[in-house]
């Protein structure tokens, strides 16, 4: 590990992306309703933070008092930093949401209304609601001092109930009732008045009701709060079982629910002595007490109804065709010819789906072979999939079972897959399979012939419409060569060294991708102008981000464009003052991961599933690949080139990191994402 280097601590820099996240729903250019759903992407990535990142940080904090020593930060001490950085982003949150977006909805004529607002005629509505829809949902528990405290459901939302009478302490009562919500029907629309729309949640029509769940009892006055716990959702799996893998995962699975307390979100307006009961009934330390409003589970605000005009979103852009790139005549012919490159989601997912239909039909093609990650929910891939084994083909499919909370879906596509007698391959045990490859065999004249798919985001239709991904079609011998070796070993589950166009990890991407800047190195130190440009989710590799170092002291000009995770500092004096970082938030998801290296003036670019992270360099199967056909390495480098120019969506990370917007001098607006739809689309 590098000493004395600047670092940004990686806890701190998500927490910063998350801001930026947060920027966005500030941002009063952004449709009303797409800022709402930025507030439940920021709420739903701070949840995944603590079931994932705190979690491992409380359990390194418990190990022994080397983990100081072994991290090379307290892990404490960090604890503390997010929890003071969580709360500020908290309120900026609650400000946001109260103060603008629900008075801006005001003036919209939409009223997101509580349970102290119904008048007599919405009243009745909800009442008639909740009996008929939700009362035969709810029970509640009975809290008694004197028993064990009920278990709570991992991110479910709970109300915490006071029943008292004449204000009598002595005889007050406390309960749980937990609000059943899916995400989908968390909102309920009222009936209009006067061209005025009314909202509300069911967390409020429970409120509204509570006294016809609690008609049993003689109290006269009923409190409930919203708490959320959120749990330790990492794995643990047992290296050395004897039962099928993907039985020992199902296990582990089972545990996730229950996992450490990590974070109880409670209503801020809760009362003291409510606060103290709940937290002396539950192991939580202090720094996973986090103060927030009134409505936990702030996700489901994804699915926030739009009942007001499309003026209140993003308006939906329509898929752009790729240039001489047909979808009704054979893509292996075309693709025969020459390299194409899909840019997603400007350009449609449905070339990958007519890529794997025609392989599942075409009499010429004998084998498929592929890596799978995350699969959409209806996945048309694993449809095309079935249909070439029904047809025929060999069929031969690698489905990661330890995606980060998308195992439980695997599980069910690889028992599907099994039943349709296709070969599943369940990866490496102790690596994940991170690679978006595919490959097809084709008999041509008597000679096995190969057509490759490799890209930096998953197959995954659903995604592919919100994620911003590049996917290379080609029949370069250069590469599906390579990728048969690389399909060999992991059938066999084994890594083989020794490729000259891939980048593959988790034996060879580092010590590459250190050539690549080395060579960088030598260009710049004989005098030339030497540059790297890298596009990618997250750098934290403490290693890379010295080896980047080491070249912006040789004088290589660095430019960086990262949405997420980084932990370079730029700007800083003899180790960083030429290189620039910055990160595009915008509608779209930014995903790809692109490497540009200068090399004397002959520019390589290469794609790739791999972030410069720890774990995608050494403990994934990860793919990069270089870009031969002189067409698509134009079209990336002028995207990469519109990401450059961003003045609108684009934050600096700096040493202050502030998350301040990059602004040029110029009177042009530059929006990368607008402009790179507006240059696809009329590009010949």
């Amino acid at each position: 590990m590098p000493k004395n280097i600047p670092l940004i601590n990686r806890e701190v820099s998500w927490l910063s992306f998350n801001d930026r996240v947060l920027q966005e729903a500030a941002d009063k250019t952004v449709p009303l309703v797409e800022r709402i759903r930025f507030l439940a992407i920021f709420s739903s990535n701070l949840d995944e933070f603590y079931r994932v990142r705190v979690a491992t940080l409380n359990r390194l904090s418990n190990i022994n008092t080397k983990s100081k020593e072994i991290l090379g930060y307290n892990p404490k001490k960090t604890l503390n930093q997010i929890k003071t950085i969580v709360v500020r982003q908290e309120r900026k949150f609650n400000h946001l949401y109260e103060d603008d977006i629900i008075k801006e909805l005001e003036r919209q004529k939409i009223f997101i209304i509580s349970e102290r607002q119904m008048n007599v005629a919405r009243g009745q509505f909800v009442r008639e609601y909740f009996r008929n829809k939700v009362l035969s949902t709810l029970v509640p528990v009975m809290i008694d001092k004197d028993k064990p405290f009920p278990q709570l459901k991992d991110r479910a939302i709970y109300f915490f109930v006071k029943l008292t009478k004449n204000a009598n302490k002595e005889k007050q009562k406390f309960a749980l009732i937990e609000i059943p919500t899916d995400g989908s029907n968390r909102f309920i629309v009222l009936p209009e008045t006067n061209n005025l729309k009314f909202i509300t949640l069911i967390d409020d029509i429970v409120r509204y009701c509570l006294d016809d769940i609690f008609f049993i009892f003689d109290y006269d006055a009923i409190e409930a709060y919203s708490i959320q716990l959120t749990r330790d959702a990492e794995l643990d799996l047992d290296r050395h079982v004897s039962e099928k893998f993907i039985d020992a995962l199902s296990k582990s699975l089972q545990k996730r629910g229950k996992g450490k307390p990590m974070r109880l979100l409670y209503d801020s307006d809760m009362p003291l002595d409510m606060l103290t009961h709940l937290v002396a009934k539950l192991d939580l330390s202090a720094d996973g007490l986090i103060p927030g409003n009134r409505y936990h589970n702030f996700k489901d605000f994804i699915s926030f109804p739009n009942v007001g005009g499309p003026e209140l979103e993003y308006p939906r852009i329509v898929p752009l065709p790729v240039n001489n790139l047909s979808s009704v005549s054979s893509i292996f012919a075309q693709i025969a010819k020459r390299d194409y490159l899909i840019n997603l989601p400007y350009q449609s997912f449905d070339y990958i789906i007519h890529f794997l239909r025609e392989a599942a039909i075409d009499p010429k093609v004998r084998e498929i072979n592929i890596t799978l990650y995350r699969l959409a929910e209806n996945s048309r891939v694993i449809h095309a999939l079935i249909n070439a084994a029904k047809n025929g083909k060999k069929v031969n499919c690698l489905l990661e079972l330890k995606a980060r909370f998308d195992e439980q879906a695997n599980i069910y596509w690889t028992n599907r897959l099994e039943d349709e007698g296709i070969e599943v391959n369940y990866g490496m045990l102790d690596y994940k399979v991170h690679s978006k490859i595919c490959l097809v065999s084709r008999v041509e004249k008597g000679k096995k012939v190969y057509y490759a798919n490799l890209a930096t985001g998953n197959f995954n239709e659903k995604t592919a419409s919100l994620y911003c991904d590049h996917s290379v079609f080609t029949a370069n011998p250069a590469i599906t060569k390579e990728l048969v070796k690389l399909f060999d070993g992991l059938q066999k589950k084994v890594f083989y060294r020794g490729f000259q166009n891939l980048v593959v990890s988790p034996l060879e991407s580092r010590q590459k991708i250190y050539d690549l800047i080395e060579r960088e190195i030598k260009v710049a130190n004989s005098g030339k102008r030497a540059y790297i440009i890298l596009k990618m989710n997250s750098l934290t590799d403490e290693d890379m981000v010295a080896k980047l170092y080491d070249a912006n002291n040789a004088g290589v000009k660095i430019n960086l464009i990262i949405r997420g995770m980084c932990c370079l500092v730029p700007g800083v004096a003899g180790f960083s003052e030429n290189i620039e970082v910055i990160s595009i938030i915008d509608r779209f998801l930014e995903h790809a991961r692109v490497w540009i290296f200068g090399n004397n003036g002959n520019e390589e670019i290469f794609l790739t599933s791999a972030d410069l992270m720890a774990r995608n360099l050494d403990h994934r199967v990860e793919v990069g690949f270089p870009i031969l056909d002189p067409l698509v390495k134009s079209e990336i480098r002028d995207i990469i080139d519109i990401q450059l120019k961003d003045n609108t969506k684009a934050r600096e990370i700096n040493q202050l990191n502030n998350n301040r917007y990059k602004r040029s001098r110029g009177k042009v607006e530059n929006r990368a994402q607008i402009d790179i739809y507006t240059y696809l689309k009329y590009k010949k």
